[in-house]
């Protein structure tokens, strides 16, 4: 049952802050937003993500996720009911931090209420399920999104995303109580120094990694909506092509636990990578929405492993009582890139156009690839 639960939040929290992303990104670039705007407007999702993952760990250690969770969904419905009051580019930066204030409190708490509610033995399997909610919401978010806005518009469409959000607050108000409550460990303790981890060689490989991954899906994601904005697609085909890469992601985390027995973790990482800078090196010679769907689907399948693969390492490193403080830790890793990255790459593109935008992620894949091969060797 709370698996289940566990999931079904992650699900209805996930997917409205997938869709959000999509809508407002598109309905600033229709009202006439820049590459750079829209790319600051990228970054607003993860301020708080950045600021708040570490405190609301052990928050969620000391107090139980049920508090957590309910702040972070009321934020998420909140947020996208602005852009259908306020109808301006500079009213969607609020709604985007307030969408990322949602993030903040439940990602953090979903991923440490997994790894709590889990058994040693069921826990990779439980924390591959969960990394199959994201692929799904990546793949039916974009999808949602873009069929809101072609055949209802902007406005409308941030209204369908604030009631999937508004899913998950009825959840908790229904089963919530039945969440665990504080780990005892966790209430008697400090809150702990979150860069004493980071003497750990191994943990900031696996922190750099994991901050690679995801600025890299972020970004290919992102840019890929601005591309096809340019080269003339329609919402509909954009959210296609969105699907289809989280397809891919899909597929490839259902194999997961097969491809970690079979090979070194590093090996797969550095493979990751190298399909990943392919993919953002062909981008910008394609605006043909079939090819663009096919480029994305072999990135998925080749990006789709880092994120769940960085979980799992974490929660099982973690002191004891102490999981939600090292799992806020790796977010703020990669809410700090993931703010950064569109504001920085934006900048770039409104300087030098947009292929050399993928273009220097690609070289940064690479660089991804070969920091995972020499941990390997390290190992």
């Amino acid at each position: 049952m709370l698996v289940r639960l566990t999931i079904a939040l992650a699900f209805f929290n996930f997917i409205g802050l997938v869709s959000a992303r999509v809508v407002l990104s598109l309905y600033a670039l229709d009202l006439g937003a820049s590459a750079s705007a829209v790319g600051v407007l990228a970054g607003m999702f993860y301020m708080f993500p950045l600021l708040l993952s570490f405190p609301v760990g052990s928050w969620a250690d000391r107090s139980g996720p049920r508090g957590p969770l309910l702040v972070g969904s009321l934020c998420g419905t909140a947020a996208l009911l602005i852009p259908w009051f306020v109808r301006e580019v500079p009213a969607f930066y609020f709604a985007a931090a307030l969408s990322g204030l949602g993030l903040a409190f439940t990602h953090v708490t979903l991923q440490n209420l997994m790894g709590t509610i889990s058994r040693p033995e069921d826990r990779a399997r439980n924390f591959s399920n969960f990394s199959l909610v994201g692929s799904m919401t990546n793949f039916i978010g974009p999808l949602i999104a873009g069929f809101s806005i072609d055949h209802f518009g902007h406005p409308v469409a941030c209204v369908t995303v604030s009631a999937l959000v508004f899913v998950g607050v009825l959840l908790l108000v229904v089963w919530g109580r039945r969440l665990p409550g504080p780990r005892r460990t966790a209430a008697a303790g400090s809150g702990g120094n979150p860069l004493r981890a980071l003497a750990d060689p191994a943990t900031v490989r696996m922190l750099v990694a994991s901050g690679l991954v995801q600025l890299g899906m972020d970004l290919f994601q992102f840019y890929l909506q601005i591309h096809g904005h340019q080269q003339g697609l329609s919402a509909t085909a954009i959210g296609a092509i969105l699907a289809s890469f989280a397809a891919a992601t899909l597929v490839v985390r259902l194999a997961l636990a097969r491809l970690v027995a079979r090979y070194p973790v590093e090996q797969l990482l550095a493979v990751s990578f190298y399909i990943g800078a392919v993919g953002f090196a062909l981008v910008p010679f394609f605006g043909n929405a079939v090819v663009l769907s096919a480029i994305a689907f072999v990135f998925g399948l080749g990006m789709g492993v880092g994120t769940p693969l960085s979980v799992m390492m974490m929660f099982n490193q973690s002191a004891e009582g102490r999981s939600g403080q090292a799992l806020g830790l790796r977010l703020t890793t990669t809410n700090l890139l993931r703010m950064g990255g569109p504001a920085v790459f934006g900048a770039v593109a409104a300087a030098f156009g947009l292929p050399p935008v993928f273009w220097i992620n690609a070289a940064m894949m690479g660089v991804g690839g070969v920091l995972a091969r020499s941990g390997r060797k390290r190992g």
